[in-house]
């Protein structure tokens, strides 16, 4: 096992993982920005290094100053939480080439699943259904053709990266080139990869995603799924599990063919298979995560398997103490992300200083953030500044739990989403679990 792990993250990941490194009698050594010297991951962690500037780029994306810091501290491992370099196969290998432990799939993995056009064929030829549509496209004029083909509506959605950037949706051949214009160059800036697929637009779909564990010695098990469907411009807002409306012989099938998709790329480590569902059960491969996903809570409560700390000890070379037939999810969880913007004014991003927090606890609530009382949240990063995750025998009683727990949330000084995440809650096609993913469109 490793006796010092550096995190190269901010924010309540950076918590997240810390805690497990405490837990497990593991030191744990923090990275930081200028703009986040006040954060509290720097201060719970046992050591801690300013890395560069406020923006991500001289900081967090830095992998140099990362490496740098890690070697100065004698870290043994990096866990590189979610987000920022957390599916950079460079950086992946710059670990091992300093003989640093990544903890996380191979660089060779992560670049595989990275590039979703290989991505596709991968799964495709590993038995795992796949979204219709086409290899990448070359042009304006050779995405016409395909189109033809594939048929409207559709996506055009881009190789690299995630986050529902360079992603655009196409009704007609009238508005394909634009799309596929925006879609490139988008790509090119965010990814620095302007190539793109197309596929054919689902709809109506709920997104499921798998989670799974493998590690060193080809034992792969799926702890279930997770219902992501409450999104707004691609992002979740609310995720539960289990997916209320599957049926066992469907989730059986997934599992399945989920455990499958992972012994393909011979995967390490935690990471999410996504899928799109439909409403007569067909799901279809949509891509894979190859890192930690922010909703992971919901699957820690149902399962009672801790995510990060099996990261670890994977990475370490400890080999999975379950089997599949062991894991058996039980009860219901909701984690609902809350975001420092103002939801009743097109989600305008909220900054400022927290003048008064109020946390709610009680038998199965859980609260996973960074913010404290008196901390001022910095412009630089992403608006979520926590997690509220419940747990309940029954999915109503868990709604119930959840609402309660927001309203008891108190966050002053900022604008902040919780009172809109109770509303959503209560919508009819929420409690009823018939929602999709077009839910936050029609609701708003």
């Amino acid at each position: 096992m490793f006796s010092k792990i550096l995190i190269a993250n901010r924010g309540e990941i950076a918590i997240r993982v810390i805690r497990a490194c405490k837990e497990m009698g593991i030191a744990s050594v923090a990275v930081f920005s200028e703009a986040d010297r006040e954060s509290l991951h720097v201060s719970l962690a046992d050591e801690s290094y300013c890395i560069g500037g406020p923006l991500s780029k001289d900081s967090y994306l830095n992998k140099e100053a990362v490496i740098s810091a890690a070697m100065a501290s004698k870290a043994e491992a990096i866990h590189p939480g979610y987000g920022f370099l957390s599916e950079n196969a460079e950086f992946a290998k710059m670990c091992s080439d300093n003989n640093i432990v990544f903890i996380g799939p191979k660089a060779e993995t992560i670049s595989q699943m990275g590039d979703k056009d290989m991505a596709r064929k991968t799964m495709r030829e590993a038995g795992v259904p796949v979204i219709p549509g086409c290899d990448l496209v070359e042009n304006v004029e050779h995405a016409k053709q395909e189109a033809e083909k594939i048929g409207y509506p559709l996506l055009i959605k881009a190789r690299s990266g995630g986050g529902g950037r360079g992603i655009r949706h196409v009704s007609s051949q009238s508005e394909l080139e634009q799309a596929f214009n925006t879609a490139t160059a988008e790509a090119a800036a965010a990814f620095g990869d302007a190539e793109v697929y197309m596929e054919k637009f689902l709809f109506p779909v709920k997104h499921i995603e798998m989670q799974l564990l493998a590690d060193n010695l080809g034992n792969v098990v799926c702890l279930g799924e997770r219902d992501c469907s409450t999104q707004r411009k691609n992002q979740k807002l609310i995720e539960e599990s289990p997916a209320a409306i599957m049926s066992d012989e469907t989730r059986k099938e997934m599992i399945d063919v989920s455990i499958k998709a992972g012994k393909a790329v011979g995967y390490r480590g935690a990471g999410t298979i996504e899928y799109l569902y439909d409403n007569d059960g067909n799901f279809y491969f949509m891509e894979m995560n190859t890192r930690l996903q922010v909703e992971h809570p919901v699957t820690e409560m149902v399962t009672l398997i801790d995510l990060v700390k099996w990261q670890i000890r994977i990475a370490s070379g400890t080999e999975l103490a379950f089997t599949q037939e062991e894991i058996k999810p039980k009860g219901y969880a909701i984690e609902c992300r809350i975001n420092a913007e103002d939801p009743y004014q097109d989600f305008r991003p909220s900054g400022g200083k927290i003048e008064m927090l109020h946390v709610p606890n009680g038998p199965w609530v859980r609260f996973d953030s960074a913010i404290y009382q008196g901390y001022t949240i910095p412009p630089f990063y992403d608006s979520m500044i926590g997690k509220l995750i419940v747990y309940s025998k029954t999915r109503d009683e868990a709604i119930r739990k959840m609402k309660a727990a927001l309203c008891e949330l108190i966050i002053e000084g900022v604008t902040h989403t919780a009172g809109f995440q109770a509303e959503l809650l209560g919508a009819e096609e929420f409690v009823d679990s018939t929602y999709t993913t077009d839910f936050m469109g029609k609701y708003l």
